[in-house]
């Protein structure tokens, strides 16, 4: 309650944005003026509307882990392939108290081709704005066959029962990254 009313009072003297308190909190900004959310900081929370258009809140989740993943675009090679391990490793997730969530600007109609047409298992969720993509610094300049390009970087950010940045992952390689993300959580978790 104490942080609430001092973000409040922040807000309306100006200091920033009443929408935004997680972000302020969680997020710092780096030299391109991205937006670097780290480990041990309080992750930005977000309601986003998933494939069937349920709204998801972030903090939703508390008492729960939360696997956070963005990726550039459905149904391509890599964003399919990294979706199908998530898919596949679903069972020890939830066995670990774990929640997936993936995000990408893709719209709710997209998301729910692909998840159908792959039998996704966990919430894709739908950031056509680009609003929660940019507060995890999710946004940003890539190679795609060898040309500069801005686009969603593929991050994952696994994310604390308390809401709190436990793992980031800025570089993912899709093959296998559900199966890495699954461990890191069990030797967090000490199981």
């Amino acid at each position: 309650a104490t942080r609430d009313a001092y973000w409040r009072t922040r807000a309306a003297s100006g200091g920033i944005e009443a929408a935004k308190p997680s972000l302020a909190l969680a997020a710092r900004p780096v030299e391109d003026n991205r937006v670097r959310v780290e480990v041990g900081t309080l992750a930005p929370d977000f309601a986003l509307p998933d494939q069937e258009g349920r709204t998801h809140r972030l903090s939703d989740y508390r008492g729960r882990w939360v696997v956070l993943y963005f990726y550039p675009k459905d149904d391509t090679p890599g964003c399919t392939k990294e979706a199908c391990g998530f898919r596949d490793q679903m069972g020890s997730l939830k066995a670990l108290d774990a929640v997936v969530l993936g995000v990408s600007a893709d719209d709710v109609e997209s998301h729910k081709r692909f998840a159908e047409k792959y039998g996704l298992n966990f919430p894709l969720l739908a950031d056509p704005e680009r609003k929660v993509i940019g507060a995890y610094g999710a946004w940003g300049k890539k190679n795609l066959y060898g040309k500069e390009v801005e686009g969603v970087l593929r991050q994952t950010f696994l994310i604390d029962p308390e809401g709190r940045i436990a793992r980031v992952w800025r570089k993912v390689s899709p093959e296998g990254h559900a199966l890495e993300v699954a461990e890191a959580l069990k030797a967090l978790r000490g199981a």
